[in-house]
């Protein structure tokens, strides 16, 4: 099996290349911005006039990660259009050369946020979809323009909708975290009770590769994450054991951090570490027995130990 993969040299692409070249039976053909090393191929912008015809030849799947990724405080007008032109529009134009190249299954990387944000029970597959920010609905508007083409080409589309991805080289608002916690800094985060879904890179690669192969996986949408929800005071103890210091909270009331948020204009970042955000991802593993081969414990430790 040939396999594309998109956004090779991002956060994820890296590693599931290296997962996929360690099967025997797979081929893997990396796509990436920029300078490509032997058996990688170069592309330039992404948007709905890329050729993919070069890349796609000979192909039987495609991993589709090349993305304009959820950017906090966005500050670009039509910041709308960006998201569209990369996620949308090129993702389409992607999945149309793809059918027409022969290529047998398209495995899409959307989001848990096409779900939606901040409701206190768990997200399912069945849900109606309320995206609510431009990355969300980018991604959502081209899942519904990847089951257009489903239909009318029999191109095998998987859409997987991912929470946060932590693991070795996170970056952003959890390194942050990382960051706080080794500096051993009082966080006034103790009388938070909500709930939220991770997923550690090892768990979300595993699932792409067995959904690029399974045959049951063909037209299927997934929730994905390690199954163990928490709460953000467990997670900030969760990572101060894996870096064997103490975790300093405060037990602040959530009314006091809000409003404190609204005072410092920083109700957004507020609500995400208050709300809840969490899914059941058990029609991923029903369909296709599949169980995360890593607990959140170890993908903590195995974060941690490459910070």
């Amino acid at each position: 099996m040939r396999v594309l993969v998109t956004g090779a040299n991002g956060f994820v692409g890296r590693v599931l290349c290296e997962d996929l070249e360690a099967n025997a039976h797979v081929m893997v053909r990396a796509l990436r911005r920029g300078t490509c090393r032997a058996g990688e191929v170069a592309v330039g912008e992404i948007d709905v006039t890329t050729d993919w015809r070069p890349a796609l030849a000979g192909c039987d799947a495609v991993v589709h990660l090349a993305a304009r990724v959820h950017v906090m405080n966005e500050t670009a007008q039509n910041t709308l259009t960006l998201y569209r032109t990369t996620n949308t529009d090129a993702t389409l134009n992607l999945a149309r050369q793809a059918a027409q190249a022969g290529v047998k299954r398209f495995v899409f990387v959307s989001t848990i946020k096409v779900n939606g944000e901040g409701r206190d029970d768990p997200y399912r597959e069945t849900d109606a979809p309320t995206p609510e920010d431009a990355y969300a609905i980018s991604k959502w508007e081209a899942e519904q323009g990847l089951q257009q083409i489903a239909r009318e080409t029999g191109l095998e589309v998987v859409v997987l909708r991912p929470p946060l991805v932590y693991g070795p080289g996170v970056k952003a608002n959890f390194q942050r975290l990382l960051d706080t916690v080794a500096r051993g800094w009082p966080l006034p985060l103790g009388a938070i009770r909500n709930r939220r879904s991770l997923l550690y890179l090892g768990n979300f690669v595993d699932a792409i590769r067995l959904c690029v192969e399974h045959p049951a996986a063909a037209g299927q949408t997934f929730l994905i994450d390690d199954g163990q929800p928490v709460s953000t005071p467990e997670l900030i103890r969760a990572v101060a054991h894996a870096m064997g210091r103490p975790a300093r909270l405060l037990a602040v009331p959530v009314g006091v951090l809000e409003f404190a948020g609204a005072l410092l204009g920083k109700r957004a970042a507020i609500a995400r570490l208050t709300g809840s955000l969490w899914l059941d991802s058990s029609l991923i593993r029903m369909r296709l027995g599949w169980t995360p081969p890593y607990s959140m414990e170890a993908g903590l430790a195995a974060t941690v130990k490459a910070a």
